[in-house]
């Protein structure tokens, strides 16, 4: 009677021991999602660098407003680049490439943009391009933006809907349809799934181009045919032609 107590009670400890251990693993488990979920909203240690907010340091300020001094001669302009710019750190760099783009400083956000692709830190990111190809869209910077985009081509980087929405828009905006619907095409080609939203931002910066607004808003109601495009007054085209040619006069 003992011994058959003794190998019961035997057999339930170890029973206990495992659901224990089991719990404590699964436990475990939660809570080192829950560390990587909350550390990846606090620290965001994957955040792409050209999201981050960016400051620039003492050096990165002296670095621009050298560079914006020396923007004039080309040979002196070339070896600061060579001697100072490749020596800032990571984040002075990006810094300084944003500031401008802020700034429109297309001739000097090329420099390093160039600078920035030859860094061994360097990685293909949909963010860097996106930026500078909106900086480019402002500034109805044609030959510019096909460089840029065939780099992206070559290295692969994928746009997702809304940023091809937002780039889409802002090259409409700056009176660049062709590069516009350019971007469209590949758009129309990307491997993500079409999404509503990008294509109403892209019809409501076509209102100037009828015809073209008219192919995107077949290809919307064939992607979306319960969805509903907002048409404005025909007169509204008409007014809207009118404005383009006086401003291309």
């Amino acid at each position: 009677m003992r011994r058959l107590t003794c190998s019961f009670l035997g057999k339930t400890c170890a029973t206990i021991c495992l659901r224990l251990d089991d719990a404590l693993t699964e436990n475990q488990r939660l809570a080192s999602i829950r560390f990587y979920i909350s550390g990846s909203a606090s620290s965001s240690p994957s955040l792409s660098i050209w999201r981050r907010k960016k400051e620039m340091t003492k050096e990165g300020l002296i670095a621009a407003k050298e560079l914006k001094r020396l923007q004039s001669n080309p040979m002196r302009l070339e070896r600061f680049i060579l001697s100072h710019i490749s020596r800032l750190l990571k984040s002075d760099l990006v810094s300084v490439l944003a500031e401008f783009q802020r700034q429109n400083q297309v001739f000097l956000a090329m420099k390093l943009y160039d600078v920035v692709r030859k860094e061994i830190w360097y990685r293909p990111d949909m963010f860097f391009y996106r930026d500078m190809l909106m900086m480019l869209a402002r500034n109805r910077k044609v030959n510019e933006s096909r460089r840029v985009w065939e780099n992206l081509k070559r290295e692969e980087v994928l746009f997702d809907q809304h940023t091809f929405g937002d780039l889409v828009r802002a090259y409409l905006d700056s009176g660049l349809p062709s590069e516009a619907m350019d971007i469209y095409d590949e758009m129309r080609r990307s491997p993500d799934p079409p999404l509503s939203l990008p294509f109403r931002v892209i019809l409501k910066g076509l209102l100037p181009y009828p015809e073209l607004r008219e192919k995107v808003k077949d290809d919307f109601l064939e992607l979306f045919p319960d969805m509903i495009v907002y048409d404005p007054p025909e007169d509204l085209f008409g007014d809207q032609e009118l404005t383009r040619e006086s401003e291309s006069e």
